[in-house]
């Protein structure tokens, strides 16, 4: 048979705090003479529920032992809205109800169930001022010139670094991959050249698996080139940067070409980096590997380059989402011949096809019984998960309501 649980929680001694042992006598008189099981922990904080016999009594509510929880007051539990609405989702989904012997707050009672809502709204205030404070704390190191985490950039290794009295990371050279680097530019910067006949250079030379096992490929290439790490921070790039109106962090005069510079992205823009502008250009501590001139004229190439396209998928719902496994390029649709009246559509690898740097030929796969496939997939998925419609949802939070 579930019984009542009784806990109780002290932090550090306190001459006006109130000992266990007086919590615990106060939530007797709550438990009206059923039996009831005592969860105690001592010299524990509040600010969260990482303690020892407050998850021993979470585990027995969860088999079934307990079926209330009696508590001096709210704070006994947690001092965190966020932990303390979790916690009580965790006693609804259980059956289990929560009484405060000090605040008269009582799920078993309509007032006692409306202050759990209002406990919720307050938990989702919580959890977006949470969010925005992340938000501008990123910002505010980011501008500071911080590591800030992600992918380490081909060419770099991480090494600790100390900054403004704040431990941090920075890039330093690994010397294999920076002499890559230092080449695809040297390639890319000559007016005639593609990012074809650069993947075709580093093929013939026997560099067309870069260093950490990955294929390059046009798209690789492209993202490396416009990465304003790979150079120095000087005068050039101030303007460079102050022409395609990003927003420039730092004065001019720390443009002083000693070190480089990171990339954010601003607020109002995406990840992708074609545009400029609103993207975040701070200085950073690590040295550049190829100079302005070299790293301007790849970049001017690049955006000169690029073409606005659409979202549209082109022949397949799947176009732009699957890649070749052994090579890393696209899968790309292409029709049997298009002169018949049904032509037949299947994906091909353009690492084999178009690029000639895939070494594993991939074996026919129609487009239309890979897509059902795909899609079979997903609906079985979304299924197991039991996601509910928005207006499923709304009705079990209107009947809630209605309840109250």
């Amino acid at each position: 048979m579930a019984k009542i649980a009784i806990y109780a929680r002290k932090s550090v001694f306190r001459e006006d705090s109130i000992s266990i042992e007086s919590q615990i006598e106060l939530c007797e008189y709550e438990a009206r003479g059923e039996d009831y099981l005592i969860y105690k922990d001592n010299g524990f904080s509040g600010k969260n529920t990482d303690r020892p016999d407050f998850q021993r009594m979470i585990n027995d509510i969860k088999a079934g032992i307990i079926n209330k929880v009696i508590v001096y007051k709210l704070d006994r539990v947690s001092r965190s809205v966020l932990d303390f609405s979790e916690m009580m989702e965790l006693f609804q989904n259980y059956h289990v109800y929560f009484v405060s012997a000090t605040e008269h707050f009582d799920t078993a009672s309509p007032m006692g169930r409306a202050m759990l809502n209002i406990c919720i709204v307050f938990a989702q205030l919580e959890r977006e001022t949470i969010q925005q404070r992340v938000i501008d704390a990123y910002a505010s190191r980011s501008k500071k010139g911080f590591y800030m985490g992600g992918k380490i950039p081909y060419g770099y290794k991480k090494v600790p670094i100390t900054i403004d009295g704040v431990k941090t990371s920075m890039y330093e050279h690994e010397p294999d991959e920076a002499a890559d680097i230092k080449l695809i530019y040297q390639l890319y910067s000559n007016p005639s050249a593609t990012l074809g006949d650069v993947l075709r250079e580093l093929k013939d030379r026997g560099l067309n698996i870069n260093r950490r096992g990955r294929y390059w490929n046009t798209a690789r290439l492209s993202e490396t080139m416009r990465n304003p790490a790979y150079t120095f921070a000087d005068v050039n790039m101030y303007h460079f940067f102050k022409e395609q109106k990003s927003n420039i962090v730092n004065p001019p005069e720390e443009f002083n070409g000693v070190t480089s510079m990171y990339l954010f992205s601003g607020e109002n823009t995406n990840r992708k980096t074609w545009d400029l502008s609103g993207q975040n250009i701070v200085i950073a501590p690590h040295q550049g590997i190829v100079d302005t001139d070299t790293w301007i004229a790849c970049r001017r190439k690049l955006l000169a380059n690029h073409q606005v396209r659409t979202c549209k998928p082109k022949n397949s719902f799947l176009s732009g989402k699957i890649k070749c496994g052994n090579c890393g390029y696209g899968l790309v649709v292409r029709f049997s011949d298009r002169k018949r009246k049904n032509p037949v559509r299947y994906f091909i690898d353009t690492g084999w096809t178009d690029n000639k740097c895939c070494t594993h030929k991939l074996p026919t796969i129609h487009a239309d019984e890979f897509e059902e496939m795909i899609v079979s997939k997903i609906t079985d998925k979304t299924n197991s998960l039991g996601i509910k419609s928005k207006k499923e949802q709304n009705t079990e939070i209107q009947d809630k309501i209605n309840k109250l």
